[in-house]
């Protein structure tokens, strides 16, 4: 889809200015760090069954509501920031995403690799772009894999469709479509 811009991009992203912004600089390019990605992690989990372009408004008092997920701090949560959180109306209120990103941030402090580590060891040799849209996968054998490997762990709300698109996110998989202009960095785009 050509942007009003002039410049060609996946046509998701060219539907809203806030979508524009995070296609563009964002999704698909290579994040690394543990707090990074747990906020990935946690925001993706946070988006199950709603508007990706909600948690995206969102996203500035998802971060204040938890410590700019840093995993050290959010481990330490108990019911009183349970509390705080569910009458937090900036941030999705729900009681079992919030408990399970408190879970998370405890099983990602038990892990010896680090988070980072082990969701980057999930990640498939680079692939021709798809042609479209339609190309794009909700799941992979390597998402469904990280999934299981992260449950085994403790994690919660970490489904193979959620694993994967944590996976797009953060550039382990390279979904821009072929004529995208965006080129992710360190990717070897080869469609």
């Amino acid at each position: 889809m050509i942007g009003a811009d002039g410049l060609p991009r996946c046509a998701w992203g060219a539907g809203t200015a806030d979508y524009v912004v995070y296609h563009d600089e964002e999704w698909g390019r290579p994040v690394r760090g543990d707090d990074a990605l747990y906020e990935r992690m946690t925001l993706e989990a946070f988006q199950s069954g709603l508007s990706w372009l909600t948690i995206l408004r969102k996203r500035q008092a998802f971060r204040r509501a938890f410590d700019d997920f840093r995993i050290s701090a959010v481990a330490g949560y108990g019911e009183a920031d349970v509390a705080r959180l569910l009458a937090d109306a900036g941030i999705v209120r729900n009681r079992a995403k919030i408990e399970a990103a408190i879970a998370n941030a405890r099983a990602a402090l038990e892990l010896p690799e680090g988070l980072s580590e082990l969701l980057w060891s999930f990640a498939p040799p680079r692939r021709p772009r798809p042609a479209s849209l339609a190309e794009v996968p909700a799941l992979t054998d390597a998402s469904t894999a990280m999934a299981k490997a992260l449950k085994r762990r403790g994690f919660r709300f970490v489904g193979p469709t959620t694993a994967y698109a944590l996976m797009q996110a953060t550039g382990m998989v390279d979904d821009h479509v072929a004529g995208c202009h965006v080129v992710s960095p360190g990717a070897a785009v080869m469609g």
